[in-house]
């Protein structure tokens, strides 16, 4: 229970700027949907789906509420698409890059200070700047209903049968690689040493150590 309580402000943070970030570029690019249902917030409650948080508190994986928007109201949809799918993963990197300069900071005005409530402070840095590195690396993934698709999804309007496929199916191939993934002991999701490498890479850059 004390490491899910330390997982949170990291979890909670990302997720509502994530879909913050989605609803805020929409509404910039013309689209007001976001807007009208009131995604256009920082408030968390607006964005955490409540069945999705606690997958991701158990199971490591999970979903908020998805920011919808309508692509006739865009006013470059070709372009614009692309930003709202890229919006929310590129922001959980930017708040990684942030916490990672803020805890370096804090690590280096409070060294050789010690203490039980130093550690847990830690601790919530640490999971928080890898949870941000890993909603970025995840939402890049090009399968749906992942942001990334929406990269790969676009270019496929062309071929209707080809685009029409790949977003019925492309759900459940990406929902069968995350179930033998945590259920058995091969990992068809291979993202950790990723965020293993921006996490530890950008701290060091950054003078953490």
């Amino acid at each position: 229970m004390a490491r899910v309580l330390k997982f949170l402000p990291g979890i909670i943070l990302g997720l509502t700027v994530h879909e913050f970030s989605h609803a805020l570029v929409a509404h910039k690019c013309g689209d007001s949907t976001s807007r009208d249902q009131g995604r256009v917030t920082l408030n968390p409650f607006k964005h955490i789906d409540l069945m999705g948080f606690a997958m991701l508190l158990i199971a490591g994986f999970g979903w908020a509420k998805p920011v919808q928007f309508n692509e006739k109201n865009l006013r470059n949809p070709r372009t614009d698409v692309m930003k709202i799918a890229v919006a929310g993963p590129f922001s959980n990197a930017i708040i990684a890059m942030v916490l990672s300069v803020l805890f370096s900071l804090y690590s280096h005005f409070f060294k050789g200070y010690y203490g039980s409530g130093m550690q847990i402070i830690n601790e919530v840095f640490i999971y928080a700047i890898y949870i941000n590195w890993g909603l970025f690396i995840f939402n890049l993934i090009p399968l749906p209903p992942l942001d990334g698709s929406h990269l790969l999804l676009h270019q496929f309007k062309r071929f209707p049968l080809l685009y029409e496929g790949f977003y019925k199916y492309g759900s459940w191939i990406f929902f069968g690689l995350i179930i033998v993934t945590v259920f058995t002991e091969i990992n068809l999701l291979p993202i950790w040493p990723v965020i293993q490498f921006l996490g530890e890479g950008f701290l060091s850059l950054v003078g953490y150590s």
